[in-house]
């Protein structure tokens, strides 16, 4: 077979805690010095130690924005991840894998899960083999895939006395980086860099990161001398002059780093997965140099004692006149559901980062699903103005911060920002993030009253009704700027009424906001159109399938197919208009969903009078890959695809 340079989709996998995520990032890290581009997602378990966790990452020399479904490159050092995984390996790859292990037995594996050791048995059975390590790789060579065996404890043995150090020789835990070392050999990558990412990852400490500098040195020298008489790996990465432009990111960092540009200077949140990073990198990053004066500024953050009040806290802030967010996912937010209608008729912005995950209830705490996109619209009773809008991939998540920031501020209501599990457990390089792109808008904010705001009995008139529904919201604590916030109707003054007159003139005020901001916020922060306009096939999505479904429409443009991509991005008020001229005259509407029933279609069927012809949808918790999109749109091209297809790969 020939050589494939820098095309790479590599996969490690092993126990939680056991190293897979550093590995990966190591990896990463080493990729983006290389100059080359990388997209990369985490999957793991919702228990802390033990069960099966891998990691996905693929490289290009071109930007690249999914995931696909062939492994090129497995790198394995426990039992689990070769029964898992193995049978994903494409022709012409290769698997790194433990040699001490071959002969264990898949019901020796205690954290193989009976429905999954059924389908593995099945598969080995069928090719008339037994169910050991050793049965699974031979299933993997006779379909053309090439096997790397490493023995990592006596490497960890020989390791430790050319370094005089015995304890070494007891510490599993390195297998991780050794693993990983092997199959930088295997691509005939430059172990100079990969030096420098294991420097970088371990950076707060100097004597591991030297550690694990020299037992990645002494595993790639052994890997390359072992398998030299192979004919080689077919997948090689070289390094290419590195952008200074592009960086490496972390999904959870984004989000994170967009609130520290926009101002936020309190956030609140009850630990969940997976909204917990969010405010865990704010906590890591809390002291903030001040571009202006070059002094330093700080973020509030707080664990508080539940989501009801994370949010209550946060709105408390916003009434103080801070910059606030709360970070949650879907069961928190249920929670905060009562506060989120508190804030709506107070009138107070308020920003909610919405990590969703797969429900309902506890559902799959650390799974992907886009199922909150109603929950988001409608939450709470009653009716009341909120904003709901999605970023596709993490590049988006950075510059959305900051807008939804100012939507909250300018039009005075809560923003739900939706943000998903694939977003915050992926990587990848981008561009560096362009503060002169960003612009504060604080909207209508008096830092003093006026004789014309203040009502018949000398107090502020917080709720003013006037021809505008925006009237100038005023910290508490203001000098001579008395009002009243409660949770039931109110007068301009914020006292309590039932009077069905003004009740009528409050409920205009807050409810045509929204139709303000429908009017004022950019088409481009609406609705996207990517690919052909003319294409008679259009997409329909929202959120991260993004990255997948742009991937697939470059492949389907190589196979003669035109097709056309609307990413909605504003949800809540939905921007109708542009939507329906964005869908123009194409004969095929495409609804793709990370759900079971097509919310965004039922949006558009709704909004647009428009019902989507089909209706591509996943919900097994992990996010839909390119070539999912690509095989899916090529039936529907075809004609040959049923109305409703569900997408089922993933480990």
């Amino acid at each position: 077979m020939p050589e494939l340079v820098n095309s790479l989709n590599w996969v490690i996998g092993g126990a939680q805690g056991s190293g897979v995520d550093s590995a990966a990032n190591i990896f990463s890290r080493a990729c983006a010095l290389a100059g080359l581009h990388v997209f990369g997602k985490r999957e793991y378990y919702s228990n802390i130690k033990g069960e099966h966790s891998y990691f996905t990452v693929r490289v290009a020399e071109t930007p690249i924005r999914s995931h696909v479904d062939n492994i090129n490159m497995l790198v394995s050092f426990d039992a689990e991840t070769v029964f898992r995984h193995s049978s994903d390996v494409s022709e012409g790859g290769g698997i790194i894998y433990n040699a001490d292990i071959a002969e264990t037995k898949i019901d020796e594996v205690p954290t193989i899960d009976d429905h999954a050791s059924a389908r593995i048995k099945k598969t080995l059975e069928k090719a008339g083999l037994g169910f050991s390590v050793q049965d699974a790789l031979e299933h993997a060579r006779s379909r053309g895939v090439v096997l790397y065996p490493m023995p990592y404890f006596q490497l960890l043995e020989e390791f430790a006395k050319k370094v005089n150090d015995p304890a070494l020789s007891k510490l599993t835990r390195m297998t991780n980086v050794m693993a990983l070392s092997a199959s930088m050999a295997l691509t005939d990558f430059d172990s100079g860099l990969l030096a420098r990412a294991i420097q970088f990852i371990f950076k707060a400490k100097k004597r591991v990161a030297e550690t694990n500098v020299q037992a990645a040195d002494f595993t790639y020298n052994y890997a390359k001398a072992k398998f030299a008489d192979q004919n080689g790996f077919r997948y090689k990465l070289q390094a290419k002059p590195a952008d200074k432009d592009i960086i490496l990111v972390q999904g959870n960092q984004s989000s994170a780093m967009g609130k520290m540009v926009a101002g936020c200077r309190f956030q609140t949140y009850y630990p969940i997965t997976p909204a917990s990073d969010d405010s865990e990198f704010l906590e890591s990053n809390d002291v903030l140099d001040l571009y202006d004066s070059g002094d330093k500024g700080s973020t509030v953050v707080v664990q508080t004692e539940d989501e009801i009040a994370a949010i209550a806290m946060a709105i408390g802030g916003a009434l103080a006149g801070s910059r606030v967010a709360t970070a949650t996912s879907g069961p928190g937010f249920s929670l905060m559901a009562e506060a989120l209608g508190w804030a709506g008729i107070n009138e107070v912005p308020v920003v909610v980062s919405l990590y969703q995950r797969a429900g309902p209830s506890t559902g799959l705490p650390t799974r992907h699903e886009q199922g909150d996109l109603n929950f988001a619209i409608n939450a709470g009773h009653g009716e009341f103005p909120r904003i709901v809008f999605a970023s596709g991939d993490i590049e988006e998540s950075f510059y959305d911060t900051i807008k939804v920031f100012n939507f909250a501020e300018k039009y005075q209501m809560p923003i739900i920002h939706m943000l998903d599990k694939a977003i915050a457990n992926s990587v990848m390089t981008c561009r560096v993030f362009d503060t002169n792109k960003t612009r504060i808008d604080r909207g209508l904010v008096a830092d003093k009253i006026s004789d014309s705001d203040r009502g018949a009995a000398g107090n502020y008139l917080r709720f003013k009704l006037s021809d505008s529904p925006l009237s100038p919201r005023i910290p508490l604590g203001t000098e001579n700027a008395i009002f009243w916030n409660t949770g039931d109707e109110h007068t301009e003054e914020g006292h309590i009424t039932e009077d069905p007159e003004l009740r009528v003139q409050m409920m205009d005020k807050r409810m045509s906001k929204l139709d303000l901001a429908l009017r004022e916020i950019a088409d481009e922060d609406k609705a996207v159109l990517y690919g052909n306009p003319d294409a008679d096939i259009v997409l329909v999505s929202w959120g991260s399938t993004k990255g997948a479904i742009l991937d697939a429409i470059d492949r389907l443009q190589k196979d003669g197919i035109s097709v056309k991509f609307i990413q909605v991005r504003l949800l809540n008020p939905f921007p109708s208009d542009l939507v329906r001229s964005l869908l123009g005259n194409s004969k095929t509407v495409v609804d793709i969903e990370m759900n079971y029933s097509g919310q965004l279609g039922s949006l558009v069927r709704q909004h647009v009078g428009r019902q989507p012809d089909y209706l591509v949808v996943k919900y097994n918790g992990r996010p839909m890959s390119l070539d999912e999109v690509y095989n899916a749109v090529r039936r529907i091209s075809s004609g040959n695809a049923p109305r409703r297809q569900v997408l089922k790969n993933g480990t």
